[in-house]
């Protein structure tokens, strides 16, 4: 699945669902479902936490927040209202903090992992969809998906530093090179 992330052995990959509020837990050894887990509203974007314990998952439906899955029970263990359409996932280059993209309500949120609460809420107007880095972590790259461009935030501040027209259904991007040695996957995610 494209909306996917590995655990932290690589033994599984936990993902959602099209259209049904559920996540799904595959085996990599033996390919097969080994879990699942439904957490109601839409889940897009799943990201594991830095300590390697939990999954982010971006669910932009009616719950408009961050769920977060103890990937190994396949249960819900805590819940972060962010924003309208949350959808996209990108964690800090410090790994201290997490970035959130309210598509619907043209909004980022930052939670702080380590309290597992947002501590700031970007207005960046446009509807923010999925993320990038720059490899020192100063900038945060969005496409916007339905306004035709990219947004570049100022990863400090929170303030658009630019806006750069890409065309109509802006929705995924990549920086290249990135810090990282392997790519996971959908949207040029490294690790």
């Amino acid at each position: 699945a494209p909306h996917a992330a590995s655990s932290a052995e690589g033994g599984s990959r936990v993902g959602r669902t099209d259209g049904r509020g559920s996540m799904v837990k595959i085996d990599t050894r033996t390919m097969e479902v080994a879990g699942t887990l439904n957490v109601g509203g839409l889940p897009t974007d799943v990201r594991l936490a830095p300590a390697g314990d939990v999954f982010y998952v971006a669910n932009q439906g009616t719950r408009a927040g961050v769920s977060i899955v103890d990937g190994a029970a396949m249960k819900e263990v805590g819940f972060v209202k962010t924003g309208r359409g949350a959808h996209g996932l990108q964690v800090s280059r410090d790994t201290h903090f997490m970035y959130v993209s309210n598509r619907d309500a043209g909004s980022i949120s930052v939670i702080d992992l380590a309290q597992r609460a947002v501590v700031a809420t970007w207005p960046v107007g446009g509807s923010p969809d999925m993320f990038q880095l720059t490899p020192d972590g100063r900038q945060l790259w969005t496409s916007a998906r339905y306004n035709a461009n990219v947004i570049v935030v100022d990863t400090e501040t929170g303030r658009v530093l630019k806006q750069i027209r890409a065309g109509a259904g802006a929705h995924g991007l990549t920086y290249f090179p990135n810090a990282g040695r392997f790519s996971t996957g959908h949207n040029g995610v490294y690790r």
